[in-house]
This record gives C-alpha cells, sequence and structure tokens, in this order.
C-alpha cells in the first residue's frame, strides 16, 4: 500500500480479518462476515523510523500501548469496501503522523484592531450601564 511518494506499507504487514458486524441489518448481519478487523504493527513495520515515532506519539483510540494499530470497519454491507475503508483509514493515520506542521510565527494585533477592540469594549459599558436601575 502507497502512503506518499516515499513511503510504502508492504501487504504482509497489515493483518486483515473478518468478523461479524454488529447492529442491525437482518439475516444478512448474522450469517456474512462483512466488518473488518485491521491489524497494524507499528514497531514490526517497514516504516522509516522517524514515521514510527511520530505513530507512536500520536494521542489516537486506535493505538494500543503495545504500538498496534487496530482498525474495524463496518459501515458497508460488502466485505471488500470495508477492507478498502480500513486501508484507507490507515493510510490517513500514517499521513497525518509524518505531516509537519508549519511552525506559526508570532505577530502583533495592528492599531486599528486595537482601538477597535477598545470601541467594542466601551460600546459594551454603555449598554449595560443603561441597563442598570436608575435611583430616584
Amino acid at each position: 500500500m502507497r502512503v506518499t511518494d516515499t513511503i510504502t506499507i508492504e501487504d504482509a504487514e497489515i493483518e486483515i480479518q473478518a468478523v461479524r458486524s454488529q447492529g442491525a441489518g437482518g439475516q444478512n448481519v448474522n450469517k456474512v462476515a462483512t466488518a473488518v478487523h485491521l491489524r497494524f504493527d507499528i514497531h514490526a513495520s517497514s516504516l522509516p523510523d522517524f514515521c514510527k515515532q511520530r505513530l507512536l506519539v500520536l494521542h489516537d483510540k486506535r493505538i494500543t500501548k503495545d504500538g498496534v494499530i487496530i482498525i474495524k470497519a463496518q459501515e458497508h454491507r460488502s466485505q471488500e469496501k470495508n477492507r478498502q475503508e480500513a486501508l484507507d483509514r490507515l493510510r490517513a493515520i500514517v499521513q497525518q503522523a509524518i505531516m509537519v506542521r508549519k511552525a506559526r510565527k508570532a505577530t502583533r494585533p495592528t492599531a486599528i484592531s486595537k482601538e477597535k477592540r477598545l470601541e467594542n469594549k466601551a460600546r459594551r459599558a454603555r449598554i449595560k450601564s443603561l441597563r442598570r436601575n436608575v435611583d430616584d
């Protein structure tokens, strides 16, 4: 499976198991295993080390303490569509991990924005003062 131009995941590293779906669906749910459990061990994978480290520090409930990504796909009625959905989710997790966020450049508010903020504060204060009870 191709994640990016330079990073790929071998099919042998991904363990896919068909299980029965949950929820409503009538007879089909009871007899056909259409849901898919995908397991991917980060430590045993052929991903680059920087990618493994970034995956392991992600705060994602699908990643266990042992470094295994577990994805359950059961949205579709066919096993093949659920399989593709699980693979797409895995690809998205890895892409999210390797994406480098652009550093935020600190900026200062402009003079006009400061002036507008103070005007709005004064306007709100005036409105609230008019709501007060008037002393006789």
